[in-house]
């Protein structure tokens, strides 16, 4: 990790943790888990930047004062999370590239990273890990090339939102890929990891 910076968001500062020096941008959204097992998503970031990307790790639940989210929290502040990330995107730090930018998210933040794909035009690329189809998704522009992965053993968010989410993308007439691994639940064992980082590799060096 390079460091961190703070973004404003409307009147918060916002920790964005920043891996790799250049090459396009890729925004790593943690799931409601925050950055309570920062690790994981620290490894994540730092395997993406090793092929050549500069990726920012946002700290948006700064925005609302929350460690980790509770369930029953997220739908009440879902739109903070997306107003905060939607403003750390537009003012994206000095070196980075503005117009290629790609989002990778888990679990919250695939949801997320879908909901900024259909308001942003800058950004080119998703990678949804295990995330739930958001409310109104289909209302906004066409979402760009979009990988989706999934275990079809996931009882947190289970397996039909990534059947959803990929008919929606279809019937946009956009492009879509998906991986749903057999046993899997939430979350990706050493077993499959393997072939999720190379397809998600593939997948931003093909549309990035």
């Amino acid at each position: 990790m390079i460091g961190t910076a703070k973004r404003s968001s409307a009147d918060t500062r916002i920790g964005v943790d920043r891996f790799g020096s250049s090459g396009s941008t890729v925004y790593l959204l943690h799931g409601s888990d925050g950055l309570t097992n920062a690790g994981r998503y620290q490894f994540a970031a730092q395997t993406i930047a090793n092929a050549g990307y500069a990726v920012l790790l946002p700290r948006y639940f700064e925005a609302t004062g929350d460690s980790r989210a509770r369930y029953g929290d997220i739908r009440s502040q879902y739109a903070t999370w997306l107003r905060t990330l939607e403003a750390i995107i537009a003012d994206p730090p000095r070196g980075t590239a503005a117009d290629r930018v790609a989002v990778v998210g888990f679990s919250l933040g695939g949801a997320l990273a879908l909901s900024l794909a259909s308001r942003s035009s800058r950004i080119r690329a998703v990678v949804d890990f295990f995330g739930f189809e958001p409310e109104s998704l289909g209302a906004g522009r066409m979402l760009p090339p979009t990988l989706i992965l999934h275990g079809d053993a996931d009882r947190v968010v289970p397996v039909a939102n990534a059947t959803a989410i990929e008919r929606l993308i279809r019937s946009q007439g956009g492009t879509v890929e998906s991986r749903i691994y057999p046993g899997e639940g939430h979350g990706l064992s050493l077993t499959t990891l393997p072939d999720a980082i190379g397809r998600t590799q593939d997948f931003l060096r093909q549309h990035l």
